[in-house]
């Protein structure tokens, strides 16, 4: 067998993760402590470690630990016209949409983005039908399982399940991303950053802020004069004043400065997009 053969090569990788096992655990926790005592003798990678880790936490996750609340998702009602819904469908910069009709439980399908560019050409939107372009909804309870969510995510191709509480009142939505989020980390999507990178303008009137940015680089960038002496994050005066931890789409007024959070978890707050007061522009 050829050295370079990748065959040969993971054949190897398994050997060597084999020897950090000293007997067959007999429990989850027992596991995770041997891939963490390989990862520490460099069997196994800490990327490869958080994978695992992250794909066994989520079959113990359920829906509703995840999930978008109703409050936060943007919605298109079933009869309203372009012109009345475009301008928001724009903004929220989302690809997916579920369509209420009568009331916000009545979820009758999914908008994607992608199907409204046809609306560009002035005759098409004189033909528009909402139900035309609505696709399936896939309905979830809040007890779904993550991993179980996935395996169905894959199977009939949908990205996004809104989810209903025990007396049928939509109490939210999980997207796919927001699964394979717990699995991998954060999914790096149109703000993407350099590796050093912590502010970048977005648009001529906001720009993204890593919520790990300090709060001297923020004022040395903005010329804001926020006091760094209670928190050192941009993120952590962010969350102090939310007064909890955020949800993603909230947003927040500090002096002028306006917030909204793009990207966070159940733990923290990653990314924030931010319009500053017109003389900080």
């Amino acid at each position: 067998m050829n050295e370079g053969d990748p065959s040969n090569d993971q054949r190897t990788w398994l050997e060597r993760l084999s020897q950090a096992f000293t007997g067959e655990p007999n429990s989850r926790a027992e596991l995770i402590e041997l891939l963490r005592s390989a990862e520490q003798r460099a069997l196994l990678d800490s990327e490869a470690l958080s994978i695992i880790e992250g794909a066994m936490t989520v079959s113990d996750m359920q829906a509703r630990e995840i999930m978008i609340p109703r409050s936060q998702m943007t919605v298109v009602r079933l009869d309203t016209m372009p012109d009345e819904f475009l301008p928001m469908v724009i903004e929220s910069g989302h690809s997916r949409f579920p369509v209420i009709g009568e009331s916000p439980d009545d979820v009758v399908g999914i908008l994607l983005a992608k199907d409204l560019l046809p609306l560009a050409l002035l005759d098409k939107r004189a033909r528009f039908n909402m139900k035309d372009l609505l696709r399936p909804c896939t309905a979830i309870p809040e007890s779904k399982r993550l991993n179980v969510l996935l395996e169905e995510f894959k199977e009939t191709r949908n990205h996004l399940a809104v989810v209903y509480d025990e007396y049928g009142s939509v109490s939210g939505m999980v997207t796919i991303e927001d699964v394979l989020e717990q699995i991998v980390g954060e999914i790096e999507d149109e703000y993407d950053f350099e590796e050093d990178d912590f502010i970048k303008k977005h648009a001529e009137d906001n720009f993204v802020v890593k919520a790990l940015t300090t709060v001297d680089d923020f004022n040395d960038f903005f010329g804001s004069q926020f006091s760094d002496d209670e928190y050192e994050t941009i993120g952590g005066l962010v969350v102090h004043h939310f007064g909890h931890l955020p949800r993603r789409e909230e947003k927040v007024d500090i002096e002028g400065y306006q917030f909204t959070v793009l990207n966070a978890d159940n733990r923290r707050v990653h990314l924030l997009q931010l319009t500053p007061p017109l003389q900080a522009k």
